[in-house]
């Protein structure tokens, strides 16, 4: 049953249209709303985002009813509550706002306020002629089967994947390697349970887009209505000796099976001679999590600087002094010649890392980060579909749907599709983010529910757990000319705190901004507006933070 419960210290709400205020609640021990008031109207809805708990009164108002988080761009329904955009998956739950007796209170219950969040109830028993299958279990797979139940989906849902476990943040793999299920995995068994969702482990072999069906390496077929092609990318090994695996102690991370293998192998104790190749996220990510363990970590890299290919040099200089300050060792502009085996008896496991300048780095253990490629060899002698020739990818329009098929969705690290945000103007890009797949597949549960809609225009946005929490939206696949940096990149105190703007022309295309919230958010949300400053006015010191977010979507 609702009751009303007296927010603390206010006595009448004075907020302009887009203002928002937190307040605590009365009676309940760490109980928080926030309150947000949108054409003329007082909102109030839980205070905390429901994905890793940001403070929402930090975030943006929009002018279409959007609440985003500061943190990693999830984004609420003000009227709702609902969930807009990932990484949330959980919605919020909203209060009706009451003024009277010289006070403010709000009308709900007190398991909604201390929760801090929506459950959804997605409990229901398939029927129908309806049959979704989604090949994979990855980000997207996640968003498309959130987005399907939680949207009103009441067809059969079938996940066909090899990784044997339920729906995990994969982020955490390599920001912490983390190697407890239970601390990766979004939702329980019993969730997909109740909204009976099939979890098939198994390897799909190919599909008959003609029959609609399915078939997989235990030689059973599954028949879909609506199929989601979410099978994600393949970690690569360097075809080098003694680093394509065919040596001991020479890991991948992609799976949970990856970490668990590369922590039995280091161990949490330190003192272990780790070499990482690869000096993209995630290399950065895993040498900043091992050397945090106080192990000696290398770090080889062919750029001049880490992530010089995404973010450039001089933001990618900022990066390197970071890690050093924890006690990684860069080789960079490097080429990797070989591995040889350690000294040990059987002569099985890696000893060292050869480069090509002739310098021998000792190794216990290396990890290799050097790019995935889509995971697509089921489609691959398939005349239905045609892959993209320069990295076999799938080739989708705005709403992922696969081009010249009906019915089919491609989404995630296997679709290449037309991004219209700035830089864009529909050019095909494929993005690797986990952030990215999850609002793939929101955006195709949307079109299944409501046949005939189009999924909502999103900026990219990712994050890195590198430094002091970098945030980033954007895309610079179609390269960049400058980079503007407004802040402090000074390292040495460990107070950096910037925010750098990539400029094609007088157009921004990206930005990342490090200890500078919310100035992602509200660039991804101006951005999406086509209402991104431009450089030239950047460079006589505007500043995002005070332009309006408008209503109109110009993507």
């Amino acid at each position: 049953m609702a009751t009303e419960f007296k927010l603390k210290g206010l006595t009448s709400i004075d907020l302009q249209n887009g203002q928002k205020q937190e307040a605590e609640v009365e009676g309940i021990e760490g109980g928080k709303v926030i309150l947000v008031k949108f054409d003329n109207e007082v909102h109030a809805l839980n205070a905390n985002c429901t994905h890793y708990g940001a403070p929402l009164v930090k975030g943006v108002v929009t002018g279409d009813g959007r609440l985003t988080c500061p943190w990693h761009g999830a984004c609420f329904n003000l009227k709702t509550g609902d969930v807009e955009d990932a990484p949330a998956l959980d919605p919020l739950n909203k209060f009706d706002v009451i003024t009277k007796d010289g006070g403010v209170f709000i009308k709900g219950q007190e398991k909604q306020i201390k929760d801090g969040r929506r459950f959804l109830n997605i409990k229901c028993k398939a029927s129908g002629d309806e049959k979704v299958v989604i090949v994979g279990r990855g980000s997207g797979a996640t968003g498309a089967m959130e987005g399907l139940r939680g949207g009103g989906f009441k067809g059969a849902i079938t996940t066909i994947s090899e990784e044997d476990y339920r729906p995990i943040d994969r982020t955490k793999l390599s920001k912490a390697l983390i190697t407890d299920l239970s601390k990766l995995a979004w939702r329980t068994p019993e969730f997909y349970k109740d909204g009976d969702i099939e979890m098939v482990t198994d390897t799909v072999t190919s599909v008959d887009f003609d029959g609609k069906t399915v078939q997989t390496k235990s030689g059973k077929e599954y028949p879909y209505t609506k199929l989601i092609l979410s099978s994600g990318g393949v970690a690569k090994y360097l075809p080098i000796e003694g680093l394509k695996g065919d040596l001991e102690n020479v890991f991948l991370l992609r799976q949970l099976g990856d970490a668990q293998n590369i922590m039995n192998a280091a161990g949490s104790e330190g003192g272990k001679k780790v070499v990482v190749i690869g000096s993209s996220f995630i290399g950065m990510e895993v040498a900043n999590c091992l050397a945090g363990m106080k192990h000696k970590v290398s770090c080889i890299g062919m750029e001049s600087m880490p992530l010089e290919n995404v973010m450039g040099a001089e933001v990618g200089k900022i990066f390197k002094a970071i890690l050093e300050k924890s006690g990684v060792t860069f080789y960079l502009g490097a080429g990797v010649e070989k591995g040889s085996p350690s000294s040990d008896k059987n002569g099985k496991k890696i000893g060292r890392v050869h480069l090509k300048d002739g310098t021998e780095i000792e190794a216990d253990l290396v990890i290799e980060g050097v790019g995935i490629k889509p995971s697509t060899g089921y489609l691959k002698d398939n005349k239905s579909i045609q892959l993209n020739e320069k990295d076999q990818s799938i080739m989708v329009d705005e709403s992922f749907a696969v081009k010249g098929l009906t019915d089919v969705w491609a989404i995630g690290d296997i679709a290449t599709y037309p991004y219209s945000g700035p830089g864009g103007n529909g050019s095909p890009v494929r993005i690797e983010h986990w952030n990215v797949a999850q609002n793939m597949g929101r955006s195709v549960a949307r079109s299944i529910n409501k046949p005939g809609s189009k999924g909502k225009p999103f900026i990219p946005v990712f994050w890195s757990a590198l430094g002091s929490q970098l945030r980033y939206c954007g895309n610079t696949a179609n390269g960049y000319d400058d980079v503007i940096i407004q802040g402090n990149t000074d390292v040495s105190e460990g107070k950096q705190s910037f925010v750098a703007y990539y400029t094609k022309g007088e157009d921004v295309v990206a930005m990342c901004s490090m200890m500078k919230d919310p100035y992602m958010t509200q660039s991804a949300e101006l951005m999406r507006r086509g209402k991104m400053p431009k450089k030239s006015e950047l460079q006589k010191g505007v500043d995002i933070l005070e332009i309006s977010v408008p209503a109109e979507v110009k993507i």
